[in-house]
C-alpha cells in the first residue's frame, strides 16, 4: 500500500454506508455494507484475513470508493441494488441474466391479473417471482376458471363505462366475466373478487373458503338461491385446488424454509413459501461465487436478493444456521413486512427440521442439475472429476478410474472383480472377473494382493498405462495390501485410494485417518457409484460360479458322465432344466449317442 492509500484508510468516517473495492483498472470487484464504515474497511488492511477469499482480495484492491447513508438498512438495499447491477467478482451474485416472472394486480379502479416480467412502481402488487413459469402457467389457468376476472385491456372506470366507450364481449356470454366494461358489475364487488384472488395467490385458499361458506350460508338464508349456488361451485373447485397442495406444517403458521447447497463456485438456494400450513410454492435461485464463502455468508446473500423482490415477507423464516449480520437483515426484513419477523434454526428433531431435510434435498437436486448443464458445456471433462481431483488432492485428472472387490461365502468360491469408469461413467467392456488361486480360505486382505499383483503386472508387461486412479473397497487392510503389491512390482507415480462402506470413509496412504469430503460432494458420490457397480459385478460373478458348481455336480452323480462331459454341456445349455427338456438327439450332438442316453435315460425315467 502507498502512502495515500493508508492516508485515504485514515480518514474513512465512522458512519453506516457501502464501500466499493477497485483493482489496478479501476473495475469494482467487491461491494459490501457496515455499520461502521471506518472499523469495516480498515479491517481488510490492518486486521487478520480470516478467509482465503478476503486474502485473495486485498492483493487486487488497488483503490475504494465509500457511498454514506442514513441507516444500516438503506446501505443493505443500496449494497444489493448496486450488486445486482455491476456483478463484482468477489461477491456472491445471481447466475441467472434473465428475469423472472410475476402475476401482476393493477391498480385501477377493475384491476386486470396477467403475468409479467417487468416490475413497475405504479402501486401495482406482484406475486412471485416463479422460477417454474409452469408453476404461474397453472395458477392463472386456474384463476381464470374459478373467478371471472377480466381478459380485455381496457382503460375502465366510471367515465368511460358512462360514455359507453367500450361494448361488453363473448367473454361476458360465455360467462367467463361480469361486464365490467358496461357498468354491469360493481366496482365493490369487482375488487371483493379480486380480493379474492390475491387471497389464492398468497396461499390463503382456506381462509377464502371458510369465508365463501359463510356468505352462501347468509344468501341461503336470504333466499337468494342463484347466487349461492354460484358460490358453492366456487367453493367446490377452491375445495378440489387446496385438496392439491401437500398439509406439511401442523401449526398452520405462514413460514418459509431456505436451504443452501454449495458446491466449489456454485450455489443453489431452495425456498418453500409454507402458508396456512400447506406448501403452496416453490421458488428456486442460482448464484455464483469466486472463492470459498462463508456459509452464513451465503444465507445472508441468498435473504438479500430473494426478499428484495416482491414476494411476500413471512413471520418466520426457518434456516439451517443463523445469517450473517442477522440482526440487520432482521430489522431490514421487519421494516419491509411493517411487522415483526423472526428466523428459526431448528436444533433438533422436529417437524422444522423434516422441513428443512426436504427444502435440503431439493436445493441439492438443483446443484446437480446445474452441475449437468456446466459438463454439457465443458464436453469430454465432467465437472464431478474436477471436484475429485480437489477433493482427494490428485496430481492429474482421474479420467480413468479402476476399482477392485473381493467377493467370497464362508471362504469358498472366492472371487475378485474389476470396473472401470472412463470420464465418471462405466465403461463395461473393460470390467474383468479374477478366480482367486493361490488364497485358501476367507483372506480378503491376501485376494487383494493376488489380483492387483496379476492385474497390473499385466499391464506393464504390455506396456500400458496405469490408470489415473486406483480403487479399492475397504478401509485401511486391503489399501495397505495394494500398496505394498504397486510398490514391490516398482511402480511409483500411482494414485490410490479406499472406499470403506460401515461410514463412506475416504483412506489415502500413509495417512492414518480418513479424508473429510462433503457427504452431499458429487465427488463422493461418484466414488460411492464406482464402489457399488464393483461390489454389484463381484456378487454376480460369485453367484454365476456357485449355480455353475451346483449344476456340474448334479451332472457328475449320473453314472457314466464325468467332468469333461459335463464342462461341455455347461458350455453349450444355459440351465439344467434347459438339459432335462431337449431331446436325445441335441444331446448326442455334443456328449456323443452313450452318454447322451444315459442323460436322458436319468432325467425321463425320473419324470
Amino acid at each position: 500500500m502507498n502512502y495515500d492509500f493508508h492516508e485515504k484508510l485514515a480518514s474513512v468516517p465512522a458512519a453506516p454506508g457501502i464501500y466499493q473495492f477497485l483493482n489496478d483498472k479501476g473495475k469494482v470487484i467487491y461491494i459490501g455494507k457496515a455499520k461502521n464504515l471506518r472499523n469495516r474497511v480498515r479491517s481488510y488492511f490492518y486486521g487478520k484475513v480470516d478467509s482465503p477469499k478476503t486474502e485473495a482480495l486485498v492483493k487486487k484492491v488497488n483503490d475504494f470508493q465509500l457511498i454514506i447513508t442514513d441507516s444500516e438498512i438503506e446501505a443493505l438495499v443500496l449494497e444489493n441494488n448496486l450488486i445486482k447491477q455491476l456483478k463484482p467478482r468477489y461477491n456472491v451474485n445471481l447466475k441467472d441474466d434473465k428475469s423472472f416472472p410475476y402475476i401482476k394486480v393493477t391498480h385501477e379502479p377493475y384491476p386486470q391479473i396477467f403475468p409479467t416480467r417487468s416490475i413497475i412502481q405504479d402501486r401495482s402488487k406482484y406475486f412471485g417471482p416463479y422460477t417454474d413459469v409452469k408453476s404461474m402457467r397453472n395458477s392463472l389457468r386456474m384463476i381464470n376458471k374459478i373467478f371471472k376476472i377480466r381478459s380485455c385491456k381496457y382503460d375502465i372506470n366510471q367515465e368511460t363505462i358512462e360514455k359507453k366507450k367500450y361494448k361488453i364481449c363473448l367473454d361476458y356470454h360465455i360467462k367467463k366475466c361480469d361486464g365490467p366494461c358496461e357498468g354491469l358489475v360493481s366496482e365493490k364487488d369487482y375488487n371483493d373478487m379480486v380480493n379474492q384472488v390475491v387471497k389464492v395467490l398468497k396461499g390463503k385458499t382456506n381462509e377464502l373458503i371458510t369465508e365463501l361458506n359463510n356468505k352462501m350460508q347468509h344468501l341461503s338464508e336470504s333466499l337468494q338461491f342463484e347466487k349461492a349456488a354460484e358460490l358453492r361451485d366456487k367453493i367446490e373447485q377452491l375445495q378440489v385446488y387446496s385438496s392439491k397442495q401437500k398439509i406439511v406444517s401442523n401449526d398452520f403458521e405462514d413460514k418459509d424454509i431456505i436451504s443452501v447447497a454449495v458446491e466449489d463456485k456454485d450455489v443453489a438456494a431452495t425456498i418453500l413459501n409454507i402458508r396456512s400450513g400447506k406448501l403452496v410454492g416453490k421458488r428456486q435461485l442460482k448464484l455464483s461465487t469466486e472463492l470459498e464463502e462463508k456459509i452464513e455468508k451465503v444465507y445472508a446473500d441468498v435473504l438479500r436478493f430473494y426478499y428484495s423482490e416482491y414476494v411476500e415477507i413471512p413471520k418466520e423464516i426457518i434456516l439451517e444456521v443463523e445469517p450473517e449480520e442477522k440482526e440487520s437483515l432482521k430489522n431490514w426484513l421487519n421494516s419491509k413486512a411493517e411487522r415483526k419477523v423472526k428466523f428459526s434454526i431448528p436444533q433438533r428433531q422436529s417437524e422444522a427440521m423434516s422441513l428443512v431435510k426436504m427444502c435440503k434435498q431439493n436445493a441439492q437436486l438443483q446443484l446437480k442439475e446445474i452441475q449437468l448443464q456446466k459438463m454439457k458445456k465443458e464436453g469430454s471433462v465432467p465437472f464431478v472429476l474436477t471436484s475429485l481431483k480437489r477433493d482427494l488432492h490428485l496430481t492429474n485428472l482421474p479420467r480413468k478410474i479402476e476399482c477392485f472387490d473381493i467377493s467370497n461365502l464362508q471362504g469358498t468360491d472366492t472371487v475378485a472383480s474389476m470396473v472401470v469408469f472412463v470420464d465418471g461413467k462405466p465403461k463395461k467392456s473393460l470390467y474383468r472377473k479374477f478366480i482367486i488361486k493361490d488364497v485358501e480360505g476367507p483372506d480378503d486382505f491376501a485376494s487383494m494382493e493376488e489380483v492387483i499383483t496379476r492385474r497390473y503386472k499385466k499391464l506393464m508387461e504390455e506396456n500400458e498405462p496405469i490408470p489415473e486412479l486406483i480403487m479399492v473397497d475397504g478401509g485401511k487392510g486391503q489399501l495397505s495390501s495394494a500398496v505394498h503389491v504397486l510398490k514391490s512390482l516398482g511402480l511409483k507415480n500411482f494414485e490410490i485410494i479406499g472406499l470403506a462402506k460401515r461410514l463412506e470413509e475416504v483412506f489415502l496412504p500413509g495417512i492414518p485417518e480418513p479424508q473429510s469430503i462433503p457427504k452431499t460432494s458429487s465427488s463422493l458420490k461418484l466414488l460411492q457409484h464406482v464402489r457399488d457397480e464393483a461390489h454389484r459385478f463381484a456378487i454376480t460373478f460369485h453367484r454365476q460360479r456357485r449355480s455353475k458348481r451346483t449344476f456340474k455336480s448334479e451332472l457328475t452323480e449320473i453314472k457314466g458322465i464325468g467332468n469333461k462331459a459335463a464342462e461341455k454341456l455347461l458350455t453349450n445349455f444355459e440351465s439344467l432344466n434347459e438339459i432335462k427338456t431337449v431331446s436325445e438327439k441335441e444331446l448326442a450332438e455334443i456328449i456323443g449317442e452313450a452318454k447322451a442316453r444315459l442323460i436322458y435315460s436319468h432325467y425321463h425315467k425320473e419324470q
